[in-house]
């Protein structure tokens, strides 16, 4: 029988793999004398020392690289390369490997209540999502900083905001948004401050002025004063 240079009547193809998955690379190759098979990954040899893990065989023509399990550090250009005498081949595909994943998921949601003047408050949400979702609070639609008043925190996946002292002014809709590469979920309340029924108020007319204990006493439901936010 006369010598054949290498060809592949069957070709690698294109992988595209859940991480933690196994791939595997497949090529179907003709040739006399039987080609030797080489593989390569990004340009460089690749070997079972280089790539722990991986298996190679050849066996009838028909070459296997197999990744039990696959990680994102494996994603790259694969080629095989069969050579003999009379000439070579290669062949060349891409693997990528995916991660999975989920849309967010409100495993606590928000909750409405309500707190007297000068409580701490502490809105909660427990999410959940892969990738790990941007997690964002809001009050009356505009997005919330964390700062001295009103801080964020978060610890694994339950995410908080923090009100150090609440007042009137604090009361609102609040919600709390998450979002990853999967979607978006929302979750809303409602928050009420109580104010204080009597505080350090004077009224002044022509004839006569109250202090806050007498105001308090008699017109307690006509007078109340806000207290400034600071």
């Amino acid at each position: 029988m006369s010598t054949q240079a290498p060809t592949f009547t069957q070709p690698l193809q294109n992988v595209v793999a859940l991480e933690g998955s196994a791939a595997s690379f497949e090529a179907q190759i003709s040739g006399f004398p039987v080609p030797e098979v080489s593989w390569f990954r990004d340009g460089q040899v690749l070997s079972a020392a280089a790539l722990p893990g991986v298996q190679i065989s050849f066996s009838d023509g028909r070459a296997v690289l197999r990744i039990p399990a696959v990680t994102a550090a494996h994603s790259g250009r694969f080629s095989v390369r069969a050579t003999n005498g009379a000439g070579q081949a290669t062949s060349t595909a891409e693997l990528l490997v995916t991660a999975e994943t989920a849309p967010p998921t409100f495993l606590q949601r928000l909750q409405t209540s309500t707190v007297r003047q000068g409580s701490q408050v502490r809105l909660n949400v427990r999410i959940t999502g892969i990738p790990t979702p941007v997690v964002k609070f809001y009050r009356e639609g505009a997005e919330i900083q964390s700062s001295a008043d009103f801080r964020i925190l978060q610890d694994g996946d339950l995410y908080s905001l923090l009100i150090a002292e609440a007042f009137p002014e604090d009361s609102g809709t609040y919600s709390a948004t998450a979002t990853n590469s999967s979607g978006r979920a929302t979750s809303t309340c409602e928050l009420l401050v109580q104010g204080e029924l009597c505080q350090l108020l004077w009224v002044i007319t022509a004839e006569w002025t109250l202090s806050e204990p007498e105001l308090c006493a008699q017109e307690k439901n006509q007078f109340q004063q806000r207290k400034p936010r600071r």
